[in-house]
């Protein structure tokens, strides 16, 4: 059983989502947004910092996945946004993972183009939520998602070039069946 946190930076809202992996399939223990539009820019970093120090310690994530700063066309919204995302980082106290918006969606959706209503549709689907979930929040559950199953293929690639097999089989291995030496 992993526990991975996924957070979608936000100069306004920042997302956030835990998520409790066992075998392959996900639950979600923990969603929501960090809300500091109303904030002084001091503020609002010290907010979203102090707000996922909580969480984290109330939910003891073991990695966590962070969607990667993108270009704006105005420089000074990528500014602040790569200073939502920092606060975010440095709050994190455990391995870090860094995904593209297209990564999340190819991850969750299966196409790298996708619509935000597509991912927080997937992302309700793939976690049997049956509530609605706000963009923000969706977004860094599919986060989540995306380094879950970033981990499953790292693990089967892993098993599968140290020569683990099941037992009767010379097929390619389940990563439930890797054992590290």
């Amino acid at each position: 059983m992993t526990i991975i946190i996924g957070i979608d930076p936000g100069s306004r809202i920042t997302g956030y989502g835990v998520i409790r992996v066992e075998g392959n399939h996900s639950i979600r223990l923990a969603s929501g947004s960090i809300k500091v539009n109303t904030l002084l820019p001091a503020e609002r970093l010290q907010k979203i910092h102090s707000e996922l120090q909580q969480i984290i310690q109330l939910y003891q994530p073991h990695e966590a996945a962070i969607e990667q700063v993108f270009m704006h066309e105005n420089p000074g919204s990528a500014l602040k946004l790569g200073q939502a995302r920092g606060a975010a980082i440095v709050a994190l106290t455990i391995p870090v993972s860094e995904y593209s918006a297209r990564q999340v969606k190819q991850s969750v959706v299966g196409y790298g183009a996708a619509k935000k209503e597509q991912v927080q549709h997937m992302v309700g689907r793939i976690l049997n939520l049956t509530e609605i979930l706000q963009a923000d929040e969706a977004d860094a559950l599919a986060i989540a998602l995306c380094h879950a199953h970033s981990r499953l293929s790292l693990i089967s690639r892993l098993a599968s070039s140290q020569g683990v097999v099941k037992k009767g089989r010379s097929k390619r291995t389940s990563w439930r069946d890797y054992k590290p030496d």
